[in-house]
């Protein structure tokens, strides 16, 4: 739909909208005066019956005398005696069928109001009044009076159609204008919008010329300004799609393995008669996926704030050992089981960074020593240099070779995929470690060789020296 439509069909819907607005409100205004009119009116004919019934004699003429009351007043009428049974009902041609008593609320009611009582129930198609009768000459104690609420809504059929063919006849005006205007309005917009496509096709040359004070002016040299720049504009794009589209395969293909792994194993659960040696397997197995996925999942949303959050990293000084000997402790253990000797030897170095961040950084490579070193020592060492503090996580792994280490940072890479599923790697852990250090300004350094092992450095700001000690 062209802007000129989008306009005219904008000014028109809203002027409709209040047009029509205006003729309902109108409608149900008359509507519901008609119907306190006809409360008001059958408030009073009520008193009028029931002054005219009482006065009937209780003889073979009373109900023809009552069917004519009912034609003369338009009211469907029913009669009651004093204990709430209807003994009249008229007029004969009207298919509406009064109860054949009255609720003991209802006569309750009437007794207690003082003129008729009149009930306007939204779910009954009529309105209804009960009034009590002094009968002298007959048994009727009780009168109900009726009406269609369609015949008190009868007036406003004529008024309905006097609204709306003012209405339409509005209408019909507002839609000539609005096209006019539409048009009158439309015309530098369409302008821009020719440009705008032939830019988006790839012509950046194309330039628009509007000769024009106003905001539309100013719009197109804007404009001219992003053409400019588009075709620079539309290169990033591309390459950072690109990156995007290859991340989230990387996601998929990386949540695809333990997502089978742990279905299997709950398959495998659910078999009747499986030993129980198998189940702790199968448990132990779907609960390493699970971790595993959950690390992927922490790794993902340190890379996302790092890519996106200016408040990724909140620098203050701290001391570098105590973080290096937590990190120590919690893989000793570990390391021990495996018959690793691991130390770490540090001076009690006050660094300016992020303790929480450098914690993650350390963590990671020490996590990956561990991983990936079956025997020999891994060592945890920080030392002073020219103003910062080095840090060196070494190890006698299984190293890595020279083709590996270019990429070694990259996300979802891996030296050995299937080796490094199986020990539960995300693919992200040196990713996260690499863009740690890059928003603290550092960089992390990779010295390995295959089969004698590796060593991770890097480098932090010094905050200022205070003792030193070696465990």
């Amino acid at each position: 739909m062209s802007i000129r439509s989008k306009l005219a069909w904008t000014f028109i819907l809203l002027l409709i909208f209040g047009i029509t607005a205006i003729s309902s409100y109108s409608i149900l205004f008359i509507r519901n005066f008609l119907l306190a009119e006809g409360e008001q009116q059958i408030y009073d004919d009520a008193e009028w019956l029931a002054l005219t019934i009482q006065n009937l004699p209780a003889d073979n003429r009373f109900e023809t005398d009552l069917n004519e009351a009912a034609v003369i007043s338009g009211y469907r009428i029913a009669v009651y005696d004093s204990d709430g049974e209807i003994f009249a009902s008229v007029p004969y041609d009207e298919p509406y069928d009064a109860p054949s008593s009255l609720d003991i609320d209802i006569v309750d009611m009437i007794r207690n109001e003082p003129g008729p009582l009149v009930q306007n129930r939204p779910e009954s198609d009529r309105l209804i009044a009960f009034v009590s009768v002094p009968g002298i000459g007959n048994p009727a104690q009780y009168l109900q009076i009726s009406q269609l609420k369609d015949e008190i809504y009868e007036p406003i059929r004529t008024i309905r159609w006097i609204i709306y063919t003012g209405m339409f006849i509005s209408i019909g005006l507002v839609i000539l204008v609005s096209v006019l205007f539409a048009r009158y309005m439309s015309r530098p917009i369409v302008q821009l919008e020719e440009t705008a496509r032939s830019i988006a096709e790839g012509n950046v040359e194309k330039t628009l010329h509007l000769n024009r004070k106003d905001e539309f002016g100013t719009l197109a040299e804007s404009l001219n300004r992003m053409a400019s720049r588009l075709q620079k504009d539309n290169e990033e794009l591309k390459r950072i799609y690109e990156k995007q589209s290859q991340f989230f395969a990387d996601i998929t293909h990386e949540l695809r393995n333990p997502l089978h792994t742990i279905a299997g194993a709950l398959e495998m659960l659910q078999m009747d008669g499986l030993p129980e040696n198998q189940k702790k397997h199968y448990l132990n197995t779907a609960t390493r996926q699970t971790e595993r996925i959950h690390r992927l999942f922490k790794d993902l949303v340190t890379l996302q704030r790092y890519d996106s959050d200016e408040h990724f990293i909140e620098k203050k000084s701290f001391n570098l050992a105590e973080v290096l000997r937590q990190v120590f402790e919690l893989y000793y253990p570990a390391a021990k089981e495996k018959g690793i000797d691991m130390k770490v030897e540090t001076d009690s170095h006050q660094v300016y960074a992020d303790p929480n961040k450098i914690e993650q950084v350390v963590d990671n490579l020490v996590s990956n020593a561990v991983k990936y070193t079956n025997s020999g020592e891994i060592q945890i060492v920080s030392v002073r240099e020219n103003g910062q503090v080095r840090v060196e996580i070494k190890d006698t792994g299984l190293g890595i070779s020279d083709e590996h280490l270019k990429r070694l940072f990259d996300r979802f890479y891996r030296t050995d995929k299937a080796r490094s599923r199986d020990k539960g790697g995300t693919g992200l852990g040196l990713s996260v470690v690499k863009s740690i250090l890059n928003a603290h300004d550092s960089d992390i350094e990779v010295i390995s060789k295959p089969g004698e092992g590796s060593v991770f450095i890097f480098k932090l700001p010094h905050a200022f020296h205070s003792g030193s000690s070696e465990r």
